[in-house]
């Protein structure tokens, strides 16, 4: 009777898993409504379907275990965008090696080569994975308007709005992150001709 050994083992692991509580009203039709939105968002800033499957379950997750109630009348699906965007970037900060990811979103053509051979894929994988670690390791806020500009293509103005700051201070942000990103690729770049 070794099938009523394992049914039993079987219902008693049952009981040792605990509820799952039901969503906070309004959860699951903001899940419904905008979990394409952010899945995209999040695969954009990862590169990674995993990765952004991840990032959606976290966003809703932080949503659902709020003891306070959120008021996101104004704009959910704005507010639910950058949710996706920090938790993406919180997910690469916290690697401590990135695996390789697409960046084509980033910049067309930065990384394209006109000989498509395994040493030069090598190099812009490599290339790839550093652009998204020098993104990962700028502060929050710059971080994220990085994001904002190269990966979701959103202008200055269209940011200022987002981050409800002036169109100045977006630039300037971007400039210096831009500037800081140079310096750490020139960097890498540098490291690897020597290396050859």
């Amino acid at each position: 009777m070794a099938g009523d050994d394992v049914k039993e083992e079987s219902v008693q692991a049952v009981k040792h898993l605990r509820s799952v509580p039901s969503p906070p009203q309004g959860v699951e039709a903001l899940f419904q409504e905008h979990h394409d939105q952010v899945f995209r968002a999040a695969y954009r800033v990862t590169g990674s379907a995993v990765d952004a499957e991840d990032v959606l379950q976290t966003v809703f997750l932080r949503l659902v275990r709020r003891k306070e109630r959120l008021d996101l009348s104004p704009s959910p699906g704005s507010y639910l965008h950058r949710a996706a965007v920090n938790a993406s970037l919180d997910l690469l900060r916290s690697r401590t090696r990135s695996r390789s990811v697409s960046i084509e979103k980033v910049a067309p053509g930065a990384t394209e080569s006109s000989e498509p051979n395994p040493e030069t894929q090598h190099v812009d994988r490599e290339l790839q994975n550093q652009i998204r670690r020098s993104i990962a390791t700028l502060g929050p806020k710059a971080a994220e308007i990085v994001v904002l500009k190269y990966f979701e293509g959103h202008s200055n103005l269209e940011i200022a709005r987002m981050l409800g700051t002036s169109q100045m201070v977006i630039g300037v942000l971007l400039h210096r992150a831009r500037t800081r990103l140079r310096k750490e690729i020139a960097k890498f770049m540098e490291g690897h001709h020597e290396a050859e």
